[in-house]
């Protein structure tokens, strides 16, 4: 091997590890970020799947807990309530056709390969974590003074 390529694949080495490590860092990052347990990486795309799927059931368990909380706080509000019921049925609708957008082939385990149920269930839990965030400003009310928020109630006063 002649000394340009041994300092050629030296180079590469250099350039690349840091490179890799950047995206080892921003994967972990990201599964915390999505609630998955990093300490015990899955060993197998089973195991993948199921953790990636189980992120997006928790999300889903947070969505009608919050959903169902802010209709009981809001039930003297018949007509808010009947358009947030609609609101969230076209959000549903919604988030399965961005799904499908994203995964658009019919014969997606074909198209997409094994770890098409990971990846499906990572799509499904952002969306669901954005849409909690979304609903939540029901419950947590907005400042006195903002005057763009319509159905939502003041949040209390803060105590410093």
């Amino acid at each position: 091997m002649t000394k340009a390529r041994v300092l050629r694949k030296e180079t590469d080495v250099k350039t690349l590890l840091p490179a890799f490590v950047r995206f080892t860092a921003c994967a972990c990052f990201s599964a915390v970020a999505l609630g998955i347990a990093v300490h015990a990486p899955a060993q197998t795309q089973t195991q993948m799947n199921q953790d990636a799927c189980a992120v997006f059931e928790r999300a889903d368990t947070e969505l009608n807990a919050v959903y169902r909380h802010i209709l009981a706080a809001y039930e003297q509000a018949p007509q808010f309530t009947e358009k947030l019921t609609k609101a969230q049925r076209a959000w549903v609708a919604f988030r399965d056709a961005h799904l499908e957008a994203v995964y658009p082939d019919p014969d997606k385990q074909a198209a997409y390969g094994s770890a098409y149920a990971m990846c499906r269930c990572f799509v499904l839990a952002e969306l669901t974590k954005r849409r909690v965030d979304e609903l939540k400003q029901w419950l947590n009310g907005v400042p006195e003074g903002e005057v763009c928020g319509g159905s939502i109630r003041r949040a209390a006063p803060r105590q410093d």
